[in-house]
C-alpha cells in the first residue's frame, strides 16, 4: 500500500517508480488517495485524521482482497509519515518511504526523525541528495538510500532501481 504526499496525488514519478518496482518483483499494490484529496480539497487533514483514513482503508482491503497476506506499507513525504505512525498498528511487514520530511525546510530543530525511529520493521528511505528537508541517517532496520534530485524525486527510474533491490532483498 502506498500514499500520496501532501500536495500531490498517487501519479508522482516516484510512486509510479515504486509500483514499477513492486509489480516487477510479483507483489500487488494498492495506491491510497487520501480523503481530503478525494474531496477535491488541497490541503492535508490534521495527521491524526490520515493516519486513521489510512488505517481504516487497510482494514478493508485486509477483510477482503489482501486476507491473510504480508503488507508492505509506505507513501511520498507526508505519506510516508503516516506509513511510519502506523506501521505497527497495521502490522506492516516493511515501510517503504520516499521523499521523507526529516524536518521542514531550514528548521532542523523540528525533526520528525522520531517516526521514523519508531518503526520496528525493515525501513527503506529513498531521498533526493539535496532534500531540503533533511537527510536521515541509516539505522538499526532502516536503510537510505541517495538518489539525484530534491524532495519531488522526479526520477521514476531511480526510484524503481532503490526499491526493486530492497524488495530483492527482503526476499532473501
Amino acid at each position: 500500500m502506498l500514499g500520496h504526499g501532501a500536495g500531490g496525488g498517487v501519479e508522482s514519478p516516484d510512486l509510479v517508480g515504486a509500483t514499477t518496482a513492486a509489480r516487477t518483483v510479483g507483489l500487488s499494490v494498492a495506491l491510497v488517495e487520501q480523503p481530503y484529496r478525494v474531496a477535491g480539497r488541497r490541503s492535508p487533514a490534521p495527521a491524526n485524521q490520515l493516519d486513521t483514513a489510512w488505517t481504516a482503508v487497510i482494514s478493508q482491503l485486509r477483510e477482503g482482497a489482501l486476507s491473510g497476506l504480508p503488507l508492505l506499507t509506505g507513501g511520498r513525504s507526508a505519506g510516508a509519515r503516516v506509513a511510519c505512525r502506523t506501521a505497527d498498528e497495521v502490522g506492516a511487514a516493511a515501510v517503504l518511504c520516499l521523499a521523507f520530511p526529516v524536518h521542514p525546510p531550514g528548521r532542523p530543530e523540528k525533526s520528525r526523525l522520531d517516526e521514523l525511529d519508531a518503526v520496528s520493521v525493515p525501513v527503506l528511505v529513498v531521498q533526493g541528495e539535496n532534500d531540503p528537508f533533511g537527510m536521515p541517517p541509516d539505522g538499526p532496520n532502516r536503510t537510505v538510500v541517495r538518489i539525484p534530485g530534491t524532495h519531488s524525486l522526479r526520477s521514476s527510474s531511480a526510484v524503481e532501481t532503490a526499491v526493486s533491490h530492497w524488495l530483492t532483498s527482503l526476499a532473501d
